[in-house]
Formats: C-alpha cells, structure tokens, sequence
C-alpha cells in the first residue's frame, strides 16, 4: 500500500470533516446554467458601472484551479470544459454555515456555484457567489502550475491529470471530434453511406502488416484483429451500396514511435463507377472543407514545416518523382539485374522477395519520400506493390494508384479498384510465393471475396486515411499520442 503524503492526509481529514457535516463529499447532481467561456464572451463588452443596474445570475460549476482566502472574503476560479471563471464569496453574501465549508476547499475539489454576473475593476468578469454548494473532494493535490506533468510519458499516462492542467491538450482533445464530425458530414454530402463491418477476422487482407492474434473459444478458432477495412467494404459495393465509407479502429502488430501507434483509427471509402482521379479530387475537397469549417486556416506549422493546404494539390508520378531527384528513368524497360545494378550502386539493400516494382519503391522511401512536404498525390506505384490495385492500361508494370504525402509523411492510399476477379486471384497467390520466401507481411487468400468479384463488382475508386495523422497536421500536434487521448505505451518498471 502506497504511503500517503502530508497534503493527502489533510485532505482526508476534511473529507471526514464533510462527512460530519451530513454532507456528501462525493457529490450529487447539479443544475448548472452556464459555463466559463460562455459567460466571458457574453459580458466582455459590458462596462463594470453597467452591472449596478444588471441583476444577471449564472450557475456553473467545475474544478477549483485558484484560491485566494483573504477572512471573510475570497477569490478562487474554476474550470469547466470550457475553460475558467473567477468567482467572489463573502461570508456577508453566503452566510457562516457556507463560508467554512468554503474554506475546506482545496485547488482540485469540485464545486458549483450560484450567484451574480460582475465584473472587477480590472476588467475581470467574475461570478459574486450567493451559493457555495460542495461537490467531490480531490483526495490528490495536482501537479504545481507552472511545472504541471513535465515528464512527457506520464502526460500520456494520466491524460486525466493532463487535460486538466494542459489546455493545448485539451485544445486538440475537443478539435479531434470536430474534425470526425467534419468528415462524416462532407462524406454524407457527397452521397456515402457509413458503415460497420468486422473487427474480428480470420484472414490477413487489406494491407501488409503484423497482425494481432486472438482465440474465439467457442468455435476454439485463432482470429486477428483487423489490419485494414478494404475487402469488406468492397463486398458492399457488389451488394450494390456503391458509396460507402467507415471509421474504425485496426490493429497492426508493429513498433511504436511518434507517428506510429499498434491501434490506430482509419477510415476508408469505395466509389462505384469512379477512378484514381476521382479519389483525388474526394480528398482535396474533404481537406479543404476541415480547413474552413473546423480550423478555420488553411497554412499548418507541422512538425517544422509550413504547410499550405490553400493551394491546388501537386500530382505526380512515383517515376517522374523518383527522375526529378536522382536523374534515373525507371519509365524505360529494364530487367531485375538491371535495377539490382542500379540499387547497389545507390545503396539500397535487395531481398530476396524483390522484383523490379520493389526496387523502384525503395528508390522512391529513400530519396523522394521525405521531400514531398506541400500536398502531393503520388501516383503509378508498381504492380509488385499493389496486389489489390487495377493494373494501368496503358502500362501494366504500374497500377492505377496514388498516396497522399504531406510533410513528408503518407497521409491516404488510394486505387482504381482491382475488380477482375481471375486477376485478383493470381495477385493473391503471388503475395503466397512472396510469404514463402520471407514476407511475413503477404496476405492471405480469401477465396470468398474472389466469389464476390465474380458476381461482379462496379469499377471503383477507393481510398484510406490515417484518421489520427490527419489529426495531426490540422491540430499541428508532433507525435501521434498528442491525439490519441489514451496511447498505447509501454509498462512502467
């Protein structure tokens, strides 16, 4: 049993203090009115004279974040969700009785307060107190103001204790449900239907990813937890939905670092009858309608860059992205000893997996991916690459794909959907040759969504979006556990 400190004692001893009182020092329910910014916003223009002739009242109520005890008249402020308010209190306005109760209270309790709308002669609009009601005793004092959580981990730890002191936490914590909510709205707009399909699988599809695995006792059968949400949307599409979308949580089995978390909220969406650039413009629209709707700005300082997401978004091919930088045209014909050549004497290390598509890949991860800063759709990824992806018509080497980058980093996947169902299956078994010679990442087959195609499936366009990386760059938060209110983190020691 862990010791308590000085100040917990004292704070037990008051809460026996309330508790002879006949009081509950847990609290009941309260009827407020009001909140903290509300009223601020309400009455900032309101002259400290005009209020002798304004009788307005409010009722809040939250956590006492300042005390300042002065005998029989205090300050002290509170914080709602909203942020703080100060409040006046008199023995003369609440009597005796009230006044020391008041006077057990300790920066952390939770209180609700009646009284009059004023404002100090300092400009402060205040609440003058007529009602002190206890709520709940705080048994721990908070962190110190000024130094708050100053370890980072524990800020991830006890996010409670951290939205509490921190308000750009709390900031990016109320933004993220704004944003969802944004996309959800601009997605219903443009005539998708939200979904839900399984968390629990029994196959690897959608994505190359470590899975997490569980047993289903019952059926006494190992089972994932989903890496991706593709293949069950796009059964939906040949159940006739034509334009669906989902936000959910996957899992993916994998290391963790500041834009990385093993669970994690994705969101993806099928078009019927659409295409690669259809996909484009989908997404260029949703990020300016978060941008004007939710932020309300369209330039981001994220993580060292200045992002302008006002202007048009750049298109470019992964081969002519790849030429602009090294000089090497992977256009041209060329055969695996050829490109093996090349990457040795560029210093890209070759698995024994690797085909030509691979090679121009790790070309792209090492000298192009982290110079895409501005809004860039990258497109004409390799086939070798994209098993689940429409093949060009123009180039079959390549597929009918694009990502997004921004600040460098992958922020959407999207395709021209593969929907040829003797296709689809050749890709499948070629990601089986690919695990057998050590990609421990190769999906599976799943031989129930090929008999899906070949009742066909429309030509679609389909895409996915890192919801918390999105988050990121329009909250303008670093690390990824900035908007993930509780991350996954390791055990402490």
């Amino acid at each position: 049993m862990r010791e308590l400190t000085d100040q917990e004692k004292v704070r037990r001893e008051k809460l026996e203090h309330i508790k002879s009182l006949g009081l509950d020092p847990f609290g009941q329910k309260f009827e407020r009115t009001d909140y903290a910014s509300y009223l601020k916003e309400k009455y900032e223009s309101i002259e400290h004279d005009q209020f002798e002739n304004m009788e307005d009242t409010a009722c809040v109520a939250g956590r006492i974040m300042f005390i300042r005890k002065m005998g029989k008249a205090s300050f002290f402020s509170i914080q709602d969700k909203t942020g703080k308010i100060q409040i006046y209190i008199s023995i003369n306005d609440i009597g005796e009785e009230d006044y020391n109760l008041f006077k057990t209270a300790d920066i952390g309790d939770i209180v609700g307060v009646y009284g009059k709308v004023m404002k100090t002669r300092t400009g402060e609009v205040t609440i003058k107190c007529l009602k002190y009601t206890h709520l709940v005793k705080a048994l721990r004092p908070l962190p110190e103001k000024f130094h708050g959580l100053t370890d980072i981990e524990e800020r991830y730890r006890r996010r409670y204790v951290d939205l509490i002191m921190n308000e750009e936490s709390k900031r990016v914590a109320f933004m993220r449900p704004k944003i969802i909510r944004c996309i959800q709205n601009y997605m219903d707009n443009q005539g998708f239907t939200e979904v839900e399909t399984p968390v629990l699988t029994t196959l690897l599809t959608g994505a190359s990813a470590r899975p997490f695995v569980t047993h289903h006792n019952t059926q006494d059968l190992d089972m994932y937890l989903r890496i991706a949400l593709e293949l069950p949307l796009k059964r939906l599409l040949v159940g006739g939905m034509e334009a669906v979308y989902e936000i959910g949580r996957v899992f993916r089995n994998e290391g963790m670092d500041p834009k990385h978390n093993p669970e994690f909220t994705l969101m993806e969406a099928y078009l019927a009858y659409s295409n690669l650039e259809g996909m484009m413009d989908l997404t260029e629209g949703m990020y300016k309608e978060i941008a004007n709707k939710v932020t309300l700005k369209t330039v981001y300082n994220w993580c060292g860059d200045e992002i302008d997401l006002g202007k048009p978004f750049k298109r470019i091919s992964m081969v002519d992205a790849i030429k602009e930088v090294t000089g090497i045209d992977f256009k041209k014909e060329m055969t695996l000893e050829e490109a093996k050549s090349l990457a040795k004497e560029h210093n890209i290390e070759i698995e024994d997996h690797f085909q030509v598509g691979h090679i121009i890949n790790a070309f792209f991860e090492k000298y192009v991916e982290e110079t895409l800063i501005q809004p860039t759709f990258l497109y004409g990824h390799p086939v070798e690459i994209s098993p689940l992806t429409k093949k060009n018509p123009e180039d079959p080497r390549f597929v009918d794909r694009f990502e997004l980058f921004i600040g460098g980093k992958e922020f959407a996947n999207a395709y021209t959907e593969l929907n040829d169902p003797i296709d689809q299956l050749e890709r499948f078994e070629e990601q089986l040759k690919e695990r057998d010679l050590g990609n421990d990442e190769a999906n599976d087959i799943d031989y129930d969504f090929i008999e899906a195609l070949e009742y066909g499936m429309p030509p679609a366009g389909g895409i996915g979006y890192g919801i918390d990386r999105l988050c990121m760059l329009f909250t303008e938060s670093d690390s990824i556990r900035d908007v993930i209110l509780f991350p996954t983190m390791k055990e402490r020691k």
